[in-house]
């Protein structure tokens, strides 16, 4: 019996997975537990088990398609099943050439290749379009009016967009005799068409290497991930559209480094986490912001939100680029429990595992680069939250105690607030409240 393969929903929030590689092909033997093909959410990526054995009958999408989540990607089954009724919206079942079809194909293969001219697919009042199309089209300058719509009721979706930027470059009438086919422009015409002034600012094709005259390759070039874009936009919306002001201060780390060789040293018997630095700002943090509650909110629209516990979101640092995750309900969770959910979230951001759901609902974020060496830096703001806490590296100081000079250790961390929102002065006392925490933490910890 023919089993679909739909798409999984990974998580509450995701709409659709690009398909990043097929591992199977059609005509493929498959058993239980191979990986028929990988797909990626906007921050993370998923292998897709198979849970029955069989042949691979059809697959419906391919290699960098954006699908809704729940539509058929494939079906297994024995060959010569009829799959008729396993085709999704948007997705064609790929169907064996007639011998007329095939000696037309090679009647027109003998012909010279022309470029086809995009077909105008509707006017702007009777276009429909997906978000995440209208969302590529603006950021790829393409003319949407000359997609060839393969959505659900005509309607113009991502792939459709992809193709149309794909397709190859038009050109305008007057910029055909300069153009050089196989090159890349920046094109600024109308529905994307290269025109005269674009001839004089030609781009190298991305296959093409710059090298020396002894055959050293000077740089390559890579398109950027889906989280690569993601963290991209979110980090340029957040510069552009928020007021943004960073101040800095240190505390005496004395105190937490004491408490955490203490507990280093009787972890094992006492069945303790390998809690680190980290672990114990994020506490202080989520404690500490209860009093600051305006640092602790979301602001969008001219509405601010402000919220009665602490989401903490925690950035990793991964191959993928940066996640950051969420450790919900901070402020009513011990420091064991914190250090163990931090490494558990790392882990699975690591290894691309995460749950999107996991990715969203922070109201305050910790990023870290102490363990790199900085001193201080500017964290940016992970919109819509209003402020994020960058804890630096360990530096020696000196301060006078009873009269006598005593080197130290201190910690920096650096505070970037919403400047829209949030004042400097209730801020600064936020920093001034944790320092005080992070220096008497014990006493924090017995409140």
């Amino acid at each position: 019996m023919a089993t679909a393969v739909i798409m999984p929903r990974q998580g509450n929030t995701v709409e659709s997975c690009v398909v990043s590689k097929w591992h199977k092909k059609k005509g493929d033997k498959v058993n239980v537990g191979d990986i028929l093909f990988t797909y990626e959410t906007d921050k993370a990526t998923f292998d897709e088990e198979s849970k029955v054995e069989g042949v691979l009958l059809e697959t419906y999408f391919e290699e960098g398609d954006d699908v809704p989540c729940l539509l058929n990607m494939c079906v297994i089954g024995e060959e010569g099943e009829d799959i008729s009724g396993f085709t999704p919206d948007g997705a064609q079942e790929s169907k064996p050439e007639s011998q007329e079809n095939k000696d037309t194909k090679t009647v027109e293969d003998s012909k010279p290749e022309r470029k086809k001219e995009p077909i105008k697919a509707n006017d702007s009042e009777s276009l429909k379009i997906s978000p995440r199309a209208k969302s590529l089209a603006d950021k790829t300058g393409v003319d949407v009016l000359y997609a060839e719509p393969t959505g659900p009721n005509n309607r113009v979706i991502e792939r459709d967009v992809q193709k149309l930027a794909k397709d190859g470059t038009k050109v305008t009438s007057a910029a055909k005799s300069g153009y050089v086919e196989g090159a890349s422009y920046n094109a600024t015409g109308i529905g994307g068409r290269v025109t005269v002034d674009d001839l004089s600012k030609q781009v190298q094709p991305e296959h093409m290497l710059a090298k020396t005259e002894e055959g050293f390759v000077e740089y390559t070039e890579e398109k950027l991930t889906n989280i690569r874009k993601v963290i991209a936009r979110t980090m340029h919306s957040s510069i552009s559209e928020m007021a943004q002001l960073t101040m800095n201060s240190t505390f005496d780390a004395t105190g937490i480094l004491n408490y955490r060789a203490m507990v280093k040293a009787n972890a094992e018997r006492l069945g303790l986490a390998n809690i680190t630095i980290n672990d114990i700002v994020v506490y202080a943090a989520a404690k500490t912001l209860l009093s600051h509650k305006d640092l602790n909110a979301h602001f969008a629209n001219d509405v601010m939100k402000r919220f009665n516990t602490v989401h903490m979101g925690v950035a990793i640092d991964t191959p993928r680029g940066l996640m950051v995750p969420t450790v919900f309900n901070a402020d009513m969770k011990s420091l064991n429990d914190i250090s163990l959910q931090v490494k558990e979230l790392a882990a699975k951001s690591k290894s691309g595992s995460i749950s999107p759901d996991l990715l969203s609902g922070g109201t305050f974020t910790i990023t870290n680069l102490g363990n790199l060496g900085v001193e201080s830096f500017t964290p940016v703001i992970n919109p819509p939250q209003t402020a994020i806490l960058g804890v630096c590296g360990l530096t020696t100081r000196v301060k006078e105690v009873n009269g006598q000079l005593k080197a130290y250790q201190a910690m920096g961390l650096s505070l970037t607030i919403d400047h829209r929102v949030v004042d400097g002065a209730p801020a600064a006392r936020f920093l001034q409240e944790l320092c005080s925490n992070l220096e008497n933490f014990e006493m924090m910890l017995a409140k």
